[in-house]
């Protein structure tokens, strides 16, 4: 103790020197142990909410993502199959990680689609597309099932032409319908 009461100055000095180590430590120890979750290489499970789609348990969904492509192609960059968070929604899937593009199978008839709908036929299958924030939503509506393929404005035309060539692949067409 000094005079005035107050502790000595080297030690007031070798306790900042040690919380400046301390909170250094800390740091060092968070950046290195940080979870693969906070990762961008390795996100974590997709998180998707679930939507009517009361024929996703059919076979024809079922093949239809059994078919579906391990990656797809988007804007010139490969992206990955993406593991999506439990409970997931059935015929459900995604690649990607930032913005990822996500496949539904088994939806309802979208209410967007009527006789004087703007279609555009891709590979040989015919979608709807429902413009959204960001991204778009395109509905397969020529085969036994409603599917959807949601996509970012910035993916490219890649996805849709591969999950086209699957849809073609898998699913037979059939004419449209209309409420």
């Amino acid at each position: 103790m000094t005079e005035t009461g107050a502790p000595p100055r080297a030690l007031i000095i070798a306790a900042a020197v040690l919380a400046v180590a301390l909170a250094a430590a800390v740091a060092v120890l968070g950046l290195l142990s940080s979870s693969g979750e906070d990762s961008p290489d390795e996100p974590g499970p997709l998180p998707l909410v679930s939507i009517p789609a009361p024929q996703a348990d059919s076979r024809t969904c079922a093949a239809l993502i059994d078919a579906a492509p391990a990656e797809l192609e988007s804007a010139g960059r490969q992206l990955q199959r993406r593991e999506l968070a439990k409970p997931a929604p059935p015929a459900t899937l995604a690649w990607g990680l930032d913005n990822p593009v996500v496949l539904r199978c088994g939806l309802d008839r979208p209410p967007e689609l009527t006789r004087t709908s703007s279609l555009r036929q891709i590979n040989g299958v015919r979608w709807l597309e429902v413009p959204g924030e960001g991204s778009s939503t395109w509905y397969v509506v020529d085969r036994p099932v409603y599917a959807a393929l949601t996509v970012p404005a910035d993916a490219g035309t890649g996805p849709l032409q591969q999950i086209s060539d699957t849809v073609a692949a898998t699913l037979k067409q059939t004419p449209l319908r209309f409420g």
